[in-house]
């Protein structure tokens, strides 16, 4: 059996064919298929953009409540995206700075080297996500945003205070064991991301095609989370038959 389902899989390949160009058949043999430009092909904001919008309109984002975090996984080739691992003996790493809504699901997703600090990564993280409004519609003015002691620095403070962000972050060096308890929704997104082998141990050396199994892997969440919640709310005529889909 597929690794994912064909109830998710369907929808996305209908949508990622649609966008493809029409094909013109100049060969009088009617064969030798031209090769589709990496340009279609890694176009992977628009699918990603088109399944955060459909989820955006039937269940509705919850951008009120963020959670962003960095996760590390592995590069071996190394690449563009690569660095020295801080948790892997220095060995070569790839950090995804991941930013969710409230509910887990993936807004923006951004490569870097593994020995990259989580703050850095945040204020691109953050122009990313104002991006979505021409997609999405107006933002939220004032949203919270929850962090970990990671992100417990002066520019990180400055900057959420400067965009109007409301930041929930954990103090660093403090003992407590809950601090900035929104930030399960984006731990569970980043294993979600990970259950994908592609980004668990990525071989890919160029920027691209890494942007675009991220953004592959965050078309599958969102269309399996879509799903989910949209079994007891819709009927459809490939409706799975209950709504715990892996």
């Amino acid at each position: 059996m597929p690794a994912v389902p064909s109830c998710i899989l369907d929808p996305i390949r209908d949508q990622f064919l649609a966008l493809l160009p029409t094909h013109e058949d100049r060969h009088p043999w009617g064969c030798h298929n031209p090769r589709i430009s990496d340009a279609v092909v890694f176009d992977r904001e628009t699918l990603r953009l088109l399944v955060l919008a459909a989820y955006d309109r039937m269940i509705g984002l919850e951008l009120d409540q963020l959670s962003a975090d960095g996760c590390i996984t592995e590069a071996p080739s190394g690449g563009e995206c690569a660095g020295k691992s801080p948790v892997d003996r220095a060995k070569r790493g790839l950090k995804r700075s991941q930013l969710t809504d409230g509910r887990g699901i993936p807004l923006v997703t951004d490569p870097a080297p593994a020995n990259t600090r989580d703050h850095t990564l945040l204020p691109a993280t953050l122009d990313r996500f104002a991006d979505l409004e021409a997609v999405l519609g107006p933002l939220p003015e004032h949203p919270s945003l929850s962090l970990d002691a990671g992100y417990d620095y002066s520019m990180v403070h400055l900057d959420l205070k400067a965009r109007g962000i409301f930041g929930q972050i954990a103090e660093r060096g403090a003992k407590t064991s809950i601090q900035a308890g929104g930030r399960w929704v984006v731990e569970c997104t980043n294993s979600w991301m990970n259950n994908f082998g592609k980004l668990r141990r990525c071989t890919e050396r160029r920027r691209a095609p890494v942007e675009f199994f991220i953004a592959l892997a965050s078309t599958i969440i969102t269309v399996r989370c879509l799903l989910r919640r949209a079994w007891t709310l819709y009927r459809w005529g490939t409706r799975p038959r209950n709504p715990r889909i892996r």
